[in-house]
């Protein structure tokens, strides 16, 4: 009985151990913090690596974007070591004084390793700046033009052919109107009322 309780507890002494061995590590690869400079810059700070640490910024301002990337092993402080998430929120916390993120940066500090070996210091390996994407804005400017030009101009009509208008032959006066005025008299006087065209066009062939 006793040495089964003996086995027992070794038992659960083991379980105990590997499950402090399977307990994650703190870690702070590939985690983001977002903030913003003293002059509203709007910016990222991401980092990356385990021993050796990488951090990068990058800010948007007005009408430029700018970037700068640290390097350094904050591991080798204790401090670092037992709370990474303090560490980083620190650097932030000191960039958001600044006017510029990545201006007068060459080495980022913490108040939690001061007295950590300078190899724990985050330095400045790489900056630079770039203006936002020019294309989108010549394509808007040739769009505002192309309409502009086409509001100024009025629509242009279509001239057609002038309609044709049919000709119409002058009345002739003069014996002609006289014939036919007789014609139509001695028609009515001596044909049917029906017949009267036919009568007045007979008497005018042989009058004429």
């Amino acid at each position: 009985m006793k040495s089964f309780a003996l086995l027992f507890l070794v038992v659960v002494c083991g379980m105990g151990g590997l499950g402090q061995k399977l307990k994650p590590k703190k870690r702070s690869n590939g985690e983001e913090i977002n903030f913003r400079t003293k002059t509203k810059d709007v910016c990222i700070m991401s980092m990356n690596g385990d021993e050796e640490m990488k951090l990068r910024i990058e800010c948007k301002s007005q009408g430029m974007s700018y970037w700068c990337e640290f390097t350094g092993k904050p591991s080798v402080c204790r401090a670092f070591r037992n709370n990474p998430k303090i560490y980083w929120n620190q650097i932030a916390v000191e960039l958001r004084k600044l006017p510029h993120a990545c201006e007068s940066t060459q080495v980022l500090k913490t108040t939690m390793c001061q007295k950590a070996p300078t190899e724990a210091l985050m330095k400045q390996i790489a900056a630079g700046m770039e203006p936002e994407d020019l294309a989108n804005q010549d394509k808007s400017v040739q769009k505002t033009s192309t309409s502009m030009r086409g509001a100024g101009k009025s629509p242009v009509k279509k001239i057609g052919k002038p309609p044709i208008l049919p000709l119409i032959k002058p009345t002739q006066h003069g014996q002609g109107s006289e014939n036919e005025t007789e014609a139509m008299k001695l028609a009515r006087e001596h044909c049917w009322e029906s017949l009267h065209g036919f009568c007045s066009y007979i008497i005018g062939i042989f009058r004429g």
